[in-house]
């Protein structure tokens, strides 16, 4: 095809630079060059370790050995989030990936848990999940070949934790073997068409001139080229979603690495633990409003689990979307396109994502329009939708003990959420909106977790007979139990199938 895209160059590096050269080398194979240009003088945000079970999708199309990738990255594995202090000081719950329960009789699981726990028979939600189960004993299994399909061993929801700096030097490796070619620059111009307003070139401080045809910006918060040169705006989500800095420091690992991500609500944020094979992850993503910088380093440094491994780094941010992430020639992906806190683990899955519809809406040099505003309603619904589910956290909680967590507990939240609270609130229905990123039973493990109780539960529960009901309760949390018990620790099956070699 004559009109067909020939050049892409891409501007910036890091996870969403070289997730994007990657996947692009892979299906756009020798048909068009791909350039990246990136600075070692510019730092990368580097804090988004921990990912979502999309990911492994996203290594499987790129046909990246698991075991391969997991050392490579010194990773762990993760069977959800745990959540600390959140619904109120002293509870916690957590988010697990996978299924819940057995669905039965056309109804999801946790309609019948309902009714069972409003009499007082059935214990918390948690024990109706491979998952939740698991998770808290140090538990962990990638999916079993050699068990029935329809056993919770064979079917294991899991997503990673790694090191983001490690991951993007694995990328760029897999990227350059496919053809993509890495310009090392920081770029200080942006020359634009005039007949169109298109972005022709950008020019480096080398003076070197990079010409393209479709350009993709993953230059992080700056938005070098889809806002300094485009200008598209911004919408900020902060009356919803007040924390605008994080404070981030690795620290010595302490003792085996847990299968979870653990989130700890503190006086005006959250705190992040993400347990790698060689260290630990951690952070405090806070509200400057109510917390100072030294404060807030302070408290992140006073609950480490080890030794600090460097000096704390303070990063800024305004929760948010661009207005347009697809703009004339140019597509923002990753930071670049917006920013919505990693309370959810969303960050490397918004990349994904960005690029997943970049493929299906490939363009060619004309850049048709009708591609664009498809783009850019879907990368705004998608966003929206997941603001909305970290807004839940925020807003779902007894907490009370200060101005941050009054406003949290009190403020206007969005229709879009507030419908599905009442939905809930009602009889514990949820119906998902087109492909939104959370599903069911992501939404009910968050809003019992943290006290949004429903007043009644689905009629339909009572048309299966209570002895019955009782023999399906205890049958589900046996089969749990019993998987549960055939697993192995998690530190034993990263070391025996996939342990990174230990650094010189």
């Amino acid at each position: 095809m004559k009109d067909r895209l020939t050049s892409i160059v891409i501007v910036g590096g890091g996870t969403a630079g070289w997730m994007t050269a990657a996947a692009l080398a892979q299906t756009l194979k020798d048909s068009c060059a791909i350039t990246l240009i990136e600075s070692d003088d510019i730092g990368i945000v580097g804090v988004g370790e921990a990912t979502v079970p999309h990911l492994k999708l996203f290594n499987e199309t790129l046909r990246i050995d698991e075991v391969d990738f997991v050392r490579s990255v010194r990773g762990t594995f993760k069977l959800g989030i745990e959540f600390v202090d959140w619904g109120a000081p002293g509870q916690r719950y957590i988010h697990g990936f996978g299924a819940i329960g057995h669905d039965y009789a056309s109804l999801p699981w946790h309609q019948y848990w309902l009714k069972l726990h409003m009499q007082g028979k059935a214990p918390d939600l948690a024990d109706y999940s491979l998952n939740t189960v698991a998770g808290p004993l140090g538990k962990f299994m990638t999916s079993a070949s050699d068990v029935p399909a329809h056993s919770p061993l064979a079917q294991v929801g899991y997503a990673y934790h790694f090191d983001a700096g490690l991951y993007a030097n694995f990328l760029r490796r897999y990227a350059e073997a496919r053809g993509v070619k890495r310009i090392e620059g920081e770029v200080v111009d942006v020359a634009l068409r005039g007949e169109d307003g298109f972005i022709e070139s950008v020019t480096l401080k080398s003076g070197a001139r990079i010409a393209g045809e479709l350009f993709v910006d993953c230059s992080g918060f700056r938005g070098l080229l889809i806002e300094q040169a485009l200008k598209t705006g911004y919408d900020a989500w902060t009356q919803w979603l007040p924390c605008d800095r994080a404070v981030a420091v690795p620290c010595e690992k302490a003792g085996p690495a847990v299968p979870f991500t653990r989130s700890t609500a503190r006086a005006a944020g959250w705190q992040w633990r993400i347990p790698l094979q060689h260290r630990t992850g951690n952070g405090y993503v806070y509200s400057s409003a109510h917390v100072g910088d030294d404060e807030a380093a302070a408290t992140l440094l006073a609950n480490l689990d080890g030794r600090p491994l460097a000096e704390p780094r303070v990063l800024k941010f305004t929760t948010g979307r661009r207005r347009k992430v697809w703009s004339r020639n140019c597509v923002a992906i990753g930071l670049a396109s917006g920013f919505l806190e990693p309370l959810e683990s969303t960050s490397i899955y918004l990349i994904q994502s960005g690029i997943a519809r970049l493929i299906a809406l490939m363009p060619d040099r004309h850049m048709n329009p009708v591609l664009q505003e498809r783009y850019n309603t879907e990368a705004t619904f998608e966003l929206e939708r997941i603001r909305d589910f970290l807004i839940l956290h925020y807003f779902a909680t007894e907490r009370r003990e200060n101005e941050f967590w009054k406003y949290c507990g009190n403020m206007q939240i969005p229709a879009s959420l507030a419908a599905k609270i009442g939905l809930f609130r009602d009889s514990g229905r949820f119906f998902r909106e087109g492909d939104e990123m959370f599903a069911l039973i992501s939404w009910v493990q968050v809003m019992i977790g943290q006290g949004i109780v429903p007043r009644a539960y689905h009629p339909l529960v009572d048309r299966v007979p209570e002895a019955e009901l009782l023999k399906l309760d205890a049958n589900v949390r046996g089969v749990i139990a019993s998987c549960v018990a055939a697993m192995p620790m998690h530190e034993q099956f990263i070391d025996r199938y996939c342990k990174a070699p230990v650094a010189a």
